[in-house]
């Protein structure tokens, strides 16, 4: 597997790969150059059969401190508007396979935005949540504004976007936008473990139940159930459907085969 300057890449076995962010010189601050390779990694992963989970991480102590403001401060709107990060932010986006990220220290700006896009986020106890792009005369541009308020509610979401003010990791679950809290030393750890679970299970019923989950965000009620209805169906016609039924009467472990 290729080498990476700003990202680390672990075979973890078991279907698990563990993805660090490796800038800690400046707190993991998103250059377009770490944003490419962790694009050209989950594509590289993306049709792996291998993987069937992804850990997401940036150590003990700061998960990312926000995007690269040198960088962006050297751009003016024309090299914005032909910047090449959206379509970074785009491959992150519609990656198909579980996203389960432990956050330590800092996720703030672009670091807070990437984090939103795991399925699943274990916080340390030491983790801040924020969106400060207001202090910097800026909003944010990854979809920190949509995708917060879909999840922690209009009026925390105008209040981070708005004063800049960051949340803890109790505030992050008491709302909805982290699932579980450990200790900063085990935050990696127990995202490894959830994501062991998950490959443990039938990828396509797995990457099917993610798109469906992921369907909520961005169509009414009627459409999503449609889509689950109809992505209930096809996964009838599935192989590891039918080892999942006969595994559970049979009173043994399932063989997925992703099939």
């Amino acid at each position: 597997m290729k080498t990476y300057e700003d990202i680390l890449i672990d075979d973890l076995g078991h279907g698990v790969y563990c993805i660090t962010l490796n800038r800690p010189e400046a707190r993991n601050a998103l250059r377009t150059k770490l944003l490419a390779e962790l694009a050209d990694i989950l594509n590289t992963l993306k049709i792996d059969d291998s993987c069937r989970c992804i850990v997401l991480t940036g150590g003990e102590t700061v998960f990312a401190a926000g995007a690269d403001v040198s960088e962006m401060a050297s751009m003016n709107m024309m090299e914005i508007m032909q910047d090449e990060r959206p379509k970074y932010w785009k491959t992150i986006t519609t990656f198909p396979k579980p996203i389960v990220a432990a956050i330590n220290g800092y996720a703030l700006g672009g670091g807070c935005e990437l984090a939103m896009h795991a399925d699943i986020i274990i916080a340390g106890s030491n983790a801040q949540f924020g969106q400060p792009e207001i202090n910097l005369g800026i909003i944010p541009g990854a979809g920190g504004t949509q995708r917060l308020i879909k999840t922690v509610g209009k009026a925390l979401a105008s209040k981070m976007v708005l004063t800049g003010e960051f949340i803890d990791a109790n505030t992050a679950l008491s709302v909805g936008l982290v699932a579980e809290i450990t200790q900063p030393e085990l935050s990696v750890e127990r995202a490894i473990e959830l994501a062991i679970k998950i490959a443990q299970k039938s990828p396509l019923a797995v990457q099917h139940a993610k798109a469906c989950l992921l369907k909520s965000y961005e169509t009414t009620l009627s459409d999503g159930l449609s889509f689950e209805h109809e992505t209930f169906v096809m996964l009838a016609g599935t192989e590891d459907r039918n080892e999942g039924l006969a595994a559970f009467l049979e009173k043994r472990n399932p063989d997925f085969k992703g099939q």
